[in-house]
């Protein structure tokens, strides 16, 4: 199984990203996928879950209204759009196979600071 999480960086509040995460090596449309995140001396947080075809879609409640998670089965991608990026926001993001985050990839560090 290999996620590659990119699309981090320096981003002042209020501003928005895009995540991206390249998947490989399963059969990518049988699984659902998740964003998880880190924040500094945190532990790892559940963000956002999309099913395998991305009908549903399901968020947690500090992010709900402001990310939207989306997935390409046909090119083995799940995104996340962030807007109105917030402080609380700074962490670094991965994208995972499971939602407790025993199979994620290398993630990619959003920082929000003005």
């Amino acid at each position: 199984v290999q996620l590659q999480a990119s699309g981090g960086g320096l981003v002042q509040p209020g501003g928005s990203l895009r995540l991206s995460c390249a998947a490989a090596g399963f059969r990518f449309d049988n699984y659902w996928m998740y964003w998880l995140r880190q924040a500094p001396g945190k532990e790892l947080e559940w963000v956002s879950s999309i099913t395998t075809y991305g009908s549903y879609t399901y968020y947690a409640d500090s992010v709900k209204g402001r990310f939207t998670i989306s997935r390409d089965n046909a090119n083995n991608m799940v995104y996340l759009e962030m807007n109105d990026l917030k402080a609380d926001d700074t962490a670094v993001y991965y994208c995972a196979r499971t939602k407790a985050g025993d199979i994620r990839g290398q993630g990619t560090l959003v920082t929000v600071s003005s």
